[in-house]
C-alpha cells in the first residue's frame, strides 16, 4: 500500500523554532503536528539552520528527513565571526585543523564522499570562499 506523494519540499528551518507559517503551508501538511514532531528531533541544535526535507502525502501525513547545517553556519560559529568575506582574499577570521577536521567529520554523511581527507577539503574550500583561514 504505497502512498502518493504529492509534493516533497527542501527547507531550512531554525533547530527546536520552527513555527507554523507560509513555508510550511506550501507543504499540504499539519503544520502544527510537524512543527512539534520537528522541533522535539531538533532541540539540541537551537540557534543553528537545519534543512529538512519533507515529503508531503495525499492523506496530509508526511515524513521529514533532517540534514546536517550548512557548512557556511558551521565555519562562522567556528571562527567566532557573524559574517564571511565578500573577497575571499579578505581573510576575516581563522579556524584550527582540529576544527576543520570536526566540521567535516560532521558533515561526512550529507556530502558525495566516504574519505575524511576528502571531506576536509570540501569545507576548507568553503572556508576559504569565506575568506576564513585554516591555521596549523
Amino acid at each position: 500500500m504505497n502512498k502518493r506523494i504529492v509534493k516533497v519540499l527542501k527547507m531550512e528551518l531554525p533547530g527546536g523554532e520552527a513555527k507554523p507559517g507560509p513555508k510550511l503551508a506550501s507543504a499540504g501538511v499539519n503544520m502544527a503536528k510537524f512543527c512539534t514532531d520537528f522541533n522535539a528531533k531538533t532541540g539540541d541544535r537551537r540557534g543553528q539552520t537545519v534543512p529538512v526535507i519533507i515529503t508531503a502525502y495525499e492523506d496530509k501525513s508526511y515524513d521529514f528527513v533532517i540534514k546536517t547545517s550548512p557548512v557556511a553556519g558551521l565555519l562562522l560559529s567556528a571562527a567566532g565571526i557573524s559574517k564571511g568575506s565578500g573577497n575571499p582574499k579578505n581573510i576575516v577570521g581563522s579556524i584550527t585543523d582540529k576544527q576543520l577536521t570536526e566540521i567535516a567529520q560532521y558533515k561526512l554523511p550529507d556530502l558525495n564522499t566516504e574519505d575524511l581527507e576528502a571531506a576536509k577539503k570540501i569545507v576548507a574550500g568553503s572556508a576559504a570562499q569565506m575568506g576564513i583561514a585554516i591555521k596549523g
